[in-house]
């Protein structure tokens, strides 16, 4: 005998967003889409196809990115889930955010906090991807607006840019430790 869903009844659910621990009640057939946009206010990630084809709604889900209006909420209890507006510091973009507008890769502007997320999630499992991986990490995320060229050197760019910082810390970090050891 298998269980069936109860699509209407109230499921507990206790997930970590954006760093913010929630609880909540959602139904058994509620997808997460429905509850980061509706429940929480939360609209980067957009209703685009609404099966999984665009990628408008990508989140990620313990750092990995999913499609939101796939994924059923009740599956994410005591799990991470990060949207486009988990990744500004006050007012500050990230650095995907911040290349994706330096670069002009935003048209429109309705695909690019999914492409946004499946950037992130690239970059923070591998720093210094070529255009082959940032393309196949793009796969599947759909945009009207542009040939892609753009959004492509724009990863490559916020890639730099994380790697540059990094050595920039790095030799902060020596220069500091050499000034420590220095006689006075």
């Amino acid at each position: 005998m298998t269980a069936e869903l109860d699509e209407d009844a109230l499921v507990p659910l206790r997930v970590t967003v954006n760093g913010r621990a929630q609880a909540l009640a959602c139904g058994g057939g509620e997808t997460l889409l429905t509850l980061l946009r509706e429940r929480l206010g939360l609209t980067g990630a957009k209703r685009g196809c609404n099966q999984g084809l665009c990628g408008a709604c990508t989140v990620l889900l313990d750092g990995q990115p999913v499609r939101a209006c796939l994924t059923v909420a009740a599956t994410c209890a005591d799990r991470r889930v990060e949207t486009a507006e988990g990744l500004l510091r006050g007012a500050r973009l990230s650095p995907v955010q911040q290349a994706l507008v330096d670069g002009g890769a935003v048209q429109c502007g309705f695909c690019t906090p999914g492409m946004t997320m499946a950037l992130t999630a690239l970059l923070r499992a591998e720093p210094r991807p070529d255009a082959a991986r940032v393309r196949e990490a793009l796969s599947g995320h759909l945009c009207r607006c542009t040939g892609y060229v753009k959004i492509v050197e724009a990863a490559l760019a916020a890639a730099e840019a994380q790697a540059q910082k990094g050595a920039d810390g790095a030799a902060a970090g020596d220069a500091d430790a050499r000034a420590e050891g220095a006689a006075p």
